[in-house]
């Protein structure tokens, strides 16, 4: 994780930020030197922006040396092959300089030398990997989605699997909702364990500190399908880390999407495959965090 206070480190991939469908189904149905001498063909053919280019560039919008943000990227291209990335991303003019490609490599080990507080790819077992060594990490769904605008960057997190851990989620999927309700009762001023995306979250909360907040250009946001009763154990576990987030839906099973899209998230994490397809279905780009019980035989 980034050690240096108020400092955010993304890496992403290639196929994260660009639109890399048709150079990909090249490599998956005729091998790599097909992909190489394709992509060789049009290095000097910018990319179309992918699922998570809107993201990245707001947040390089952002920053600034009062609010220093560095999105590397992450490919498992070769530095041949990644010359029309790296063209790409000069044509749509973003201030990405720095990329670790690796030939083919898993590109997650490089997370802990590049101090990343959050990986974001389209390789499924690249993410898997990169949440069991601790990271944040979530994989990009590939669907179309509707940019926001705004200026202000805003991000929504799911509860269990994701800020916290899975630990009541687990009652929840093995022994059903009355067992889970009377466990977080039971447990309600207890804090749960700490998720994967914690860290990443307290990391935007520093960079919201250094602005006032009625003026803020990070906003945040729980979307949950908890609900009362359950909701206390989360406000307690917040208050006890010192967590922070700007809004917080306790939702009881409604429609995800429809509240996301109302919040206006550029980005919405959640471990499970409904709600980032609600998400998605309602223009949100998603990231599918590939942890805990829901996600054990994926």
């Amino acid at each position: 994780m980034n050690i240096l206070m108020n400092k955010l480190t993304i890496a992403i991939s290639s196929r994260a930020l660009f639109d890399l469908s048709e150079s990909h189904k090249i490599f998956e149905e005729k091998g790599v030197e097909a992909y190489a001498k394709f992509q060789y063909a049009n290095e000097d053919e910018p990319l179309e922006a992918g699922v998570g280019f809107s993201l990245v560039k707001k947040i390089l919008n952002l920053s600034s040396e009062k609010l220093p943000i560095d999105v590397i990227l992450l490919s498992s291209n070769s530095a041949e092959t990644g010359l029309r990335i790296f063209n790409s991303i000069e044509s749509h003019q973003l201030n990405i300089t720095r990329a670790v490609f690796t030939r083919g490599a898993k590109a997650y080990p490089y997370l802990k030398a590049l101090e990343v507080d959050l990986f974001l790819s389209a390789d499924a077992n690249d993410v898997k990997n990169a949440l069991k060594e601790g990271y944040a990490a979530a994989s990009i769904f590939s669907a179309s989605h509707k940019p926001n605008d705004s200026k202000q960057l805003r991000i929504a997190f799911d509860g269990d699997a994701v800020i916290f851990s899975d630990e009541s989620e687990q009652i929840f999927q093995e022994k059903g909702l009355k067992a889970f309700e009377k466990n977080e009762q039971k447990h309600a001023k207890i804090p749960l364990k700490a998720g994967r995306f914690e860290p990443f979250l307290k990391v935007l909360q520093q960079l919201q500190s250094c602005f006032p907040e009625n003026d803020n250009p990070i906003r945040t946001a729980l979307v949950t399908a908890r609900s009362a009763p359950s909701h206390k154990r989360v406000i307690h576990t917040m208050r006890e880390r010192g967590i922070r987030l700007d809004e917080a839906f306790f939702l009881g099973g409604l429609d995800k999407g429809k509240f996301l899209a109302e919040f206006g998230a550029d980005i919405f994490f959640d471990d499970q495959t409904k709600h980032c397809q609600s998400a998605t279905d309602n223009g949100i780009a998603s990231g599918h965090v590939l942890d805990g019980i829901k996600n054990t035989d994926k």
